[in-house]
């Protein structure tokens, strides 16, 4: 991959990379909280399902988080939101390893939405080298 596919360009592979687990995580928190959505036999909700408008959340804010790492004068100011995008990452994963352990049949595509991180961090990384 050559640098020019990073740097201010809101198109860049990183980017790219965002809004597609984006799209894929709010698929997937749709199917799963329909299926969590149900009261347990004691009348409670399944705390699981904070866990499918977490991965959206995390989500959503990777592409924001990019575009202001990029957008920065400064190298500081750069990895600041380069970290946040990291962390974000870091907790979007965590979040499908827990959501994998449900009883649900959408947790079958929790592995797809974590290999698709994978590709991310792995893109992340040479996305931070260019900052």
């Amino acid at each position: 991959m050559s640098p020019h596919s990073f740097g201010n360009n809101p198109q860049s592979a990183v980017y790219k990379k965002a809004l597609e687990i984006f799209a894929l995580s709010r698929h997937i928190s749709y199917y799963l909280s329909h299926d969590l959505a149900y009261l347990q036999r004691n009348g409670k909700e399944d705390e699981n399902i904070y866990f499918t408008g977490d991965i959206v959340q995390q989500s959503v804010s990777l592409a924001p988080q990019i575009l202001k790492a990029e957008s920065q004068s400064f190298s500081e100011e750069k990895h600041k939101y380069a970290t946040s995008v990291m962390r974000l990452s870091n907790l979007l994963y965590k979040n499908c390893e827990r959501l994998e352990r449900i009883n649900s049949n959408g947790k079958d595509f929790l592995p797809l939405l974590r290999k698709e991180i994978k590709k991310f961090r792995k893109l992340q990384h040479t996305w931070r080298l260019t900052l």
